[in-house]
């Protein structure tokens, strides 16, 4: 046995965390949740073994076990591997890429030309379009963090209601909708003769933001609640039981427990709308455009490749910058958690906290229903009657499209698991890797760092990176080789943007696990191999099917790069969606919007199968 911060867990070496189990009998919890003294030793039970030395290890290390310096070198080892394999793969298929892109906007006549940076901030534009962005990306992300931790408390903390697992899923579709049909489907609902045009909030800020947090919200419902539905409830018990009122509990304990969670979230959130795109370019226009629209028009209307490549520097520095803040927050607050079975439930909540929750989440909820009606409804409408004439019409291949849209789901559902399995490996792995907390400093702050450096490829424009793969992968470094045909190209683009949401998702857990555990696992004898797979891999494999759930979702939906690298005979359904929603006339735009709620429920279905393919009590 070895003690927690919380109590006292039972670590079975051959079994691992997955068959702890809290102790009745325990030590009462410290009200605030702290753990164990740094420097301290934890206290030895009844018939454990003596640790060497009488000092605890360093959090996160795992005391090297096997034939001495042998086992230590091929620790080492591993560990190296482990890191080495994903950097080379965003290296290769991200890095590359962008740095090839950027290139060609600064070297003229074989000689680097830094003076556009010069012409570009000269233009007043820029600077309004770096306001914006980031004006924009800020209110998306203080709305989505205030209303999603209501959500998280009912979806995932309140005890079980009828239902739950639907609403998980459903709030889940708007995040991997394509950005344009939300856009659309935004549009239709603030038109002056749509439902709510009395508002008058057509090309808006108003309506981008209200666009961005329909997106992002189950972001941090998903992310938060994963964590708050598995964290020891002991704690804030015993803070209720010293006469803290419910707000104070949760403001003292849960709250800073949570704080690494909601900082991944809101970091998260901060990305996906600085460098949003289709809904900023249907509702905002060029009145609203924010540096990724801006890189767009530069890319493909004015082709100034110049222009582009200052523009893609700035958005990295300013996501750059966000991804520091986050990571300081998390860093901040990041400690040992216990964590338990979601079956246990939460602390007995006053009536009036579940029910300001529940109100909160039901009324998100219905606003989220309302872009996605318009989008049933928009195709349902057939003429001045209605019908399923545009469903009917996704089985036939439309002049121009060189495919039927029932083709491109397909190939889509294909695209998608070759991506995610790919992004699984590879943020897996990185997450590993980041979670350990070495002894000495500078590799702390390596760590830090590249830490900051996995999130860049969700705030590097999708055009540069798309368009950097077009220019980079035509012989890439000398090989013999085009890989601009091949169809393995579209999965990586796309498993480039889901890695950064897997290492977010699956990192919290990692970092929140007990380092005692695995020292203990240690102690009884298990390699440091077996100790990763039973102590660290029980726990991420419940927050796994999290992480699949987003990587299959966001590679599902993904639209940019892909637009640029997708075979024309063989285009994803999110390409189909935009292609017909370009073309003129009312059957055309019909047949978008029931494409678009085709994608939408294919989202729904793989959402909710990926809630029923965890086993019961190991969600996270």
């Amino acid at each position: 046995m070895v003690r927690s911060g919380h109590g006292l867990i039972v670590v079975d070496a051959a079994t691992g965390p997955g068959a702890a189990a809290s102790q009745a009998g325990g030590a009462p919890p410290q009200a605030g949740g702290a753990p164990p003294e740094a420097g301290g030793a934890p206290p030895q039970a009844d018939g454990a073994p003596p640790r060497a030395g009488g000092t605890a290890a360093q959090p996160g290390a795992v005391p090297p076990t096997g034939s001495g310096r042998a086992g230590v070198w091929f620790g080492r080892l591993g560990w190296a591997l482990a890191a080495a394999l994903p950097l080379a793969f965003l290296g290769v298929f991200f890095a590359w890429p962008v740095v090839v892109m950027v290139g060609r906007g600064f070297v003229v006549d074989s000689s680097l030309d830094l003076s556009g940076f010069a012409q570009v901030f000269s233009r007043p534009r820029t600077w309004r379009v770096i306001g914006l962005t980031l004006v924009q990306a800020v209110a998306a992300t203080v709305i989505c963090v205030l209303i999603g931790l209501p959500g998280a408390y009912t979806l995932y903390r309140r005890q079980a209601f009828r239902g739950r697992r639907a609403l998980r899923a459903f709030v889940t579709v708007p995040f991997v909708l394509p950005t344009v049909v939300v856009g659309v489907a935004f549009r239709t609902l603030l038109v002056e003769n749509g439902p709510l045009g009395f508002l008058h909030l057509d090309h808006t800020l108003v309506a981008i933001v209200a666009a961005l947090v329909f997106f992002n919200y189950s972001v941090v419902v998903r992310s938060v609640g994963g964590m708050w539905e598995r964290l020891d409830p002991r704690a804030e018990q015993a803070a209720r039981s010293l006469g803290a009122s419910p707000l104070r509990a949760f403001g003292t304990v849960t709250l800073p427990a949570l704080t690494p969670a909601i900082a991944s979230a809101a970091s998260l959130v901060f990305l996906f709308s600085a460098t949003a795109f289709g809904t900023v370019l249907v509702l905002g226009g060029l009145q609203f455009g924010t540096i990724e629209t801006e890189i767009w028009v530069q890319t493909t209307q004015f082709l100034d490749l110049r222009a582009a490549a200052v523009l893609s520097i700035t958005q990295l520095v300013v996501v750059a910058g966000a991804l520091l803040v986050a990571g300081r927050a998390r860093s901040a607050r990041e400690r040992a958690l216990t964590l338990t079975e979601p079956a246990q439930g939460g602390p007995p909540a006053s009536r009036a906290l579940d029910l300001g929750a529940g109100a909160v989440t039901g009324a998100v909820v219905l606003a989220l229903t309302a872009p996605l009606a318009a989008l049933v409804v928009r195709s349902l409408r057939v003429g001045d009657g209605w019908g399923l004439d545009h469903y009917r019409a996704l089985g036939t291949p439309t002049p121009g499209l060189g495919t039927t849209a029932l083709d491109a789901a397909v190939t889509s559902l294909r695209v998608a698991v070759d991506a995610t399995w790919l992004s699984l490996l590879v943020g897996g792995l990185l997450a590993l890797v980041l979670s350990r907390r070495p002894a000495r400093p500078g590799a702390r702050r390596a760590l830090s760092g590249l830490d900051a450096l996995v999130m860049l490829p969700l705030g590097v424009s999708a055009v540069t990176v798309g368009f950097g793969l077009l220019l980079a992968m035509d012989r890439p470094f000398g090989l013999p080789v085009d890989l601009r045909t091949s169809p393995l190209l579209v999965p990586i683009a796309q498993a480039t943007v889901a890695v950064p949401l897997v290492v977010r998702t699956v990192l919290p857990v990692l970092r929140a696990i007990d380092p005692h555990l695995r020292e203990a696992a240690s102690t009884l004898g298990a390699a440091p191999g077996r100790v990763l797979r039973t102590v660290d891999g029980a726990l991420v494999a419940r927050a796994g099917g999290l992480a699949l759930g987003f990587a299959f979702a966001a590679s599902l939906g993904e639209f940019g790069a892909t637009s640029f690298l997708v075979r024309p005979d063989r285009p994803t359904l999110p390409i189909v969606v935009y292609r017909l929603i370009g073309r003129p006339g009312a059957d055309a735009a019909g047949e978008a919007m029931a494409a678009a709620v085709l994608l939408g429920a294919l989202c729904a279905l793989a959402i909710a199968g990926f809630e029923r393919l965890r086993p019961s009590g190991s969600e996270l």
